[in-house]
């Protein structure tokens, strides 16, 4: 039987480990889950491993939040200590995204000579100021076994010189909102999570530093959302309250809590569009045929941006808000597999020699 070690930290990564490691089980491959504990308030993590009935994980490194270089270093010493204390190596040790997590995973695997695999491989924002583009990259040239979200990852590991066991499977985030999101409509209302009325408000996530830590930024998003004609909700990371106490918040803006995977479903699927600077978020509602403004200057998921479902706007005020006035261009199409990326990565991981 293959044994497979699997790190994750931050809440995409606990999504996308529920519909992988249940089609792993299938194929009857041993996973143990390790979590870094990157992300660790309880709407940030735990409620996630509840909802989505994640296999336990082996254990919790409880790194928490901290700057980057130490961040990476402690993970890299935690899971190192982890693997050398087991008589046996892993067949392969599987990591998601981009995060920490992720590449302090890829590189101890890589020092002990266990096979790293890689899903969503291949993305690339070409703006290495963001330490995730960073995280890609590396991890990719780590890597034994990559799996890309679509061809434009497997051509862009081709142009860097990656071509050994790559594969188009679509992406696992498609076979999780497939999966949960009725089971979503099933467990919530949206009057459990709010008083506004489905299709009246715009559903809001900004976390990353570029926006957050950036007070002119900051403003210009704020003001924006003071400006469109209906009720924008922002379930705000907890890092972020702080800087939002000193900040003047628009009448029409619903600052509320982290809110669960089934609970963003929700949300997702009765708003009347998104601004995030998520990358995942802007997947999802492309499935849920939301159109999406995208608070960055560049995105890796560039199929989004045909037709205008996705728009690139930056923190730039009026960009934002000719991009909530405009209407998409072209029919909305299927884009990242159909939705059996999980079954493919682990019959692929099955017969990896």
């Amino acid at each position: 039987m293959k044994k497979i070690l699997t790190i994750v930290g931050a809440r995409p990564q606990f999504v996308k480990a529920a519909v992988v490691s249940k089609a792993l089980n299938e194929k009857e491959i041993q996973e143990t889950i390790i979590h870094t504990g990157q992300h660790y308030d309880h709407e940030m993590s735990t409620v996630f491993w509840e909802e989505l009935n994640i296999p336990a994980p082996a254990i919790n490194l409880g790194v928490g939040s901290m700057p980057h270089g130490a961040q990476t270093g402690i993970m890299m010493q935690k899971v190192e200590d982890y693997i050398l204390e087991k008589e046996t190596k892993p067949d392969g040790l599987m990591v998601y995204g981009d995060t920490n997590s992720t590449l302090a995973g890829a590189i101890v695997a890589s020092k002990l000579h266990i096979p790293v695999i890689h899903v969503e491989a291949g993305l690339r924002s070409f703006n290495r100021e963001m330490p995730e583009e960073i995280n890609r990259i590396l991890t990719d040239h780590a890597s034994s076994i990559l799996f890309c979200s679509s061809e434009k990852g497997v051509d862009q590991l081709a142009k860097e010189g990656i071509t050994d066991h790559v594969y188009n499977t679509g992406d696992v985030m498609y076979d999780a909102i497939l999966r949960f999101s009725k089971i979503a409509e099933e467990k919530y209302q949206l009057s459990d999570l709010t008083n506004i009325s489905a299709n009246n408000y715009i559903l809001a996530t900004i976390h990353r530093p570029a926006n957050t830590d950036n007070e002119d930024n900051l403003k210009s998003l704020l003001s924006a959302f003071g400006r469109v004609d209906k009720q924008v909700i922002w379930p705000v990371h907890p890092r972020n309250k702080h800087r939002l106490k000193e900040m003047d918040i628009p009448e029409n803006l619903q600052l509320i809590d982290p809110v669960s995977y089934f609970r963003m479903m929700v949300l997702l699927k009765n708003c009347a569009m998104v601004i995030t600077d998520s990358g995942g978020l802007q997947k999802e509602a492309y499935w849920m045929k939301k159109k999406c403004i995208t608070a960055r200057d560049e995105t890796e998921w560039v199929e989004t941006l045909e037709g205008g479902w996705n728009t690139l706007t930056g923190a730039d005020e009026e960009k934002i808000i000719s991009a909530v006035n405009s209407e998409p261009s072209i029919p909305w199409k299927p884009l990242y597999g159909s939705g059996k990326a999980s079954d493919m990565i682990a019959e692929a991981i099955l017969n990896y020699h």
